[in-house]
């Protein structure tokens, strides 16, 4: 198996955004790592949210949307020129103290509502100013870094809303789970952002987060960002099929460089009802309605893909940011182009055979300038020397001769 999956990158979060319309259920994985104790997010939200609102989801669902959705490797095998016959093979392409009313109420804090939801203690509240906001965090207990008021400023002045969860320890006891589940939310409106910019604060070093949007209408990029389509298409050295997950991780290190880490990269986008190939199968239209996906109505749990529409389409993108190249969040629009992209790469494996013919004599003779621009390719696309890969192919730097100096060459007859 060769994909390049968000377990190649460390620090990776993950976010599901599901949209039709106004209407958006947001699926968010944390990559926290540590005693669950020590936990806490907060998140701006656009729209007050009530108890049924909230979900706590199966990471094996986003899982799954990473699998079918990465990167992959994809081999071919010639055929022999002589008797072609079609060899093809796809490897899918790596507890705190409260705060007393009056004391909220003197910080301009309101809290809206207090829920439990599986193994979270979810707080949503709103505030007037971002001093009081600032000090009512630190108070009930949570870690806010040096910073944060004015970026918790500039989303008071949009009117919007925090959404906070911690852990509750007993509940987390009780369930069981030796890691921490995603948390969905469900809510209306025009916005369709996702805020980053609080992750930015504490932050060592730049993140990588992972977004797959699902919706009915196509594509979907970023408007306050450049959205970048990853290279593509290509064939490359046969010995990157043992190396991808280091070829894809400097191939995308590449990239960020080239585009001074402002860009968002779009790495899939394609209608859920097919692949070619596939890295892994589209998702169930049960496994769609659980992560989100509200407009496929009547779908039983024993419903499954069939490969008829399922009026789905996914695009996945991918950002390396920190707070100086991504100072605002990320905005998006739905384009409708229903163009499928994937980020795909090539093993092209010889013919061995020895069957005779002039076809077989041709092949074999174009072999090494094809091999020469794989090796090309591969050092255009990476900055790698290209001698060290030709070494590593086990190609001559250049095509080997009939043995005739070259001065022999120019008045042959």
């Amino acid at each position: 198996m060769a994909k390049a999956d968000t377990k190649l990158f460390n620090k990776a979060s993950q976010v599901v955004i599901v949209r039709d319309g106004d209407k958006t259920v947001m699926t968010m994985a944390n990559d926290f790592k540590g005693a669950p104790k020590e936990f806490a997010i907060v998140i701006p939200v656009p729209t007050f949210i009530e108890r049924e609102q909230i979900h706590i989801a199966d990471k094996a669902l986003i899982d799954h949307l990473d699998a079918y959705s990465a990167p992959r490797l994809v081999e071919y095998f010639d055929e022999n020129p002589c008797a072609p016959r079609v060899l093809y093979e796809a490897m899918p392409a790596p507890p705190a103290s409260d705060v007393g009313e009056s004391r909220k109420g003197s910080l301009g804090v309101t809290v809206e509502a207090r829920y439990t939801v599986g193994e979270y203690d979810i707080v949503i509240l709103s505030a007037e100013q971002s001093g009081g906001l600032e000090t009512w965090l630190k108070e009930n207990g949570y870690r806010i870094p040096d910073g944060a008021g004015d970026i918790l400023g500039s989303y008071i002045k949009q009117k919007m809303r925090f959404f906070i969860a911690r852990v509750n320890l007993k509940e987390h006891s009780k369930l069981g789970f030796s890691y921490l589940r995603p948390i969905q939310v469900a809510y209306e409106s025009p916005k369709f952002m996702l805020p980053i910019r609080l992750g930015t604060i504490n932050a060592d070093g730049y993140q990588e987060l992972f977004i797959y949007v699902l919706n009915r209408k196509g594509r979907v990029e970023t408007t306050n960002y450049r959205t970048v389509k990853l290279p593509t298409g290509m064939d490359l050295p046969l010995y990157i099929k043992d190396e991808f997950a280091d070829f894809y991780r400097t191939m995308f290190d590449e990239q960020v460089k080239k585009e001074n880490m402002e860009a968002v990269f779009l790495e899939y986008a394609w209608d859920m009802n097919w692949c070619d190939p596939c890295a892994a199968d589209p998702l169930s239209r049960e496994e769609l309605r659980n992560v989100g996906v509200f407009w496929l109505n009547g779908i039983k749990p024993e419903d499954t893909w069939t490969g008829g529409a399922s009026d789905v389409f996914i695009t996945r993108l991918h950002v390396r940011y920190d707070a100086r190249h991504f100072p605002e969040d990320l905005v998006f629009q739905e384009t409708g182009n229903r163009e499928n992209f994937q980020g795909r790469y090539g093993l092209r494996h010889p013919w061995t055979g020895n069957d005779s013919c002039e076809a077989a004599t041709q092949y074999k003779k174009q072999l090494p300038k094809r091999w020469e621009q794989e090796a090309q390719t591969l050092a255009g696309l990476m900055g790698w020397d290209i001698n060290a890969i030709r070494k590593k192919m086990n190609i001559a730097k250049e095509p080997k001769t009939d043995g005739r100096k070259w001065w022999e060459e120019i008045w042959k007859e």
